[in-house]
């Protein structure tokens, strides 16, 4: 499967990635499944409340997951995945990223240094949560 994101959608996340810096970003990608590719229609930020470690931790509430979701819903869109940044870090996924993720979801991943954007990669958890494959990405 591969996942279509926009240039715009894009930039839009690695603003984000800029902008919480030396903290870790987070947010949903909300858009289509056909079955055999996921099509982002828009990326919503969410605020990272992890209660520590934000420089390598984050969290988006489920209450918030939920509240996006429906919304996602209200417009005939679901939530295909999620992206955070790995400030100073490479742009693949940790153990804590593994233990905290699920199969299906796409989990787009941009390091980040300052001001400058490292790398972009997309993974998918894989069914039996061995570890992560890498998603191709289309505009």
């Amino acid at each position: 499967m591969a996942l279509k994101i926009g240039a715009a959608d894009m930039d839009h996340i690695h603003e984000h990635a800029r902008e919480a810096y030396p903290e870790e970003c987070a947010g949903v990608l909300v858009g289509t499944d056909d079955g055999g590719k996921k099509v982002v229609v828009e990326a919503w930020r969410a605020d990272n409340t992890h209660e520590g470690e934000r420089e390598r931790r984050f969290l988006i509430e489920p209450l918030k997951i939920k509240e996006l979701e429906e919304a996602a819903r209200g417009r005939d869109l679901d939530i295909l995945g999620f992206y955070h940044s790995h400030p100073d870090h490479p742009a693949e996924p940790s153990e804590y990223d593994r233990d905290h993720a699920w199969p299906y979801y796409s989990y787009i991943i941009t390091s980040v240094s300052g001001d400058e954007i490292k790398d972009t990669n997309s993974w998918l958890l894989r069914d039996d949560r061995s570890g992560y494959d890498l998603e191709q990405v289309v505009e």
